[in-house]
């Protein structure tokens, strides 16, 4: 995963907790889960209003 080992992502997993607390750390995963799905979602299907330059074409 991005060329990271299992030392790296345990100190980024340290310093998560530390600085957010381990009650706010599932809170921020469903935050950034559901963000993720919604772009996914708009990258497979993009809305006109979202597309101004294809009017102007």
């Amino acid at each position: 995963m991005f060329g990271l080992g299992l030392p790296e992502i345990s100190v980024i997993a340290i310093v998560a907790i530390l600085i957010f607390g381990p009650k706010k750390i599932p809170e921020l995963g469903t935050a950034l889960g559901k963000t993720l799905r919604g772009f996914k979602e708009e990258m497979k299907t993009p809305s006109d209003e979202t597309n101004p330059e294809q009017d102007k074409q």
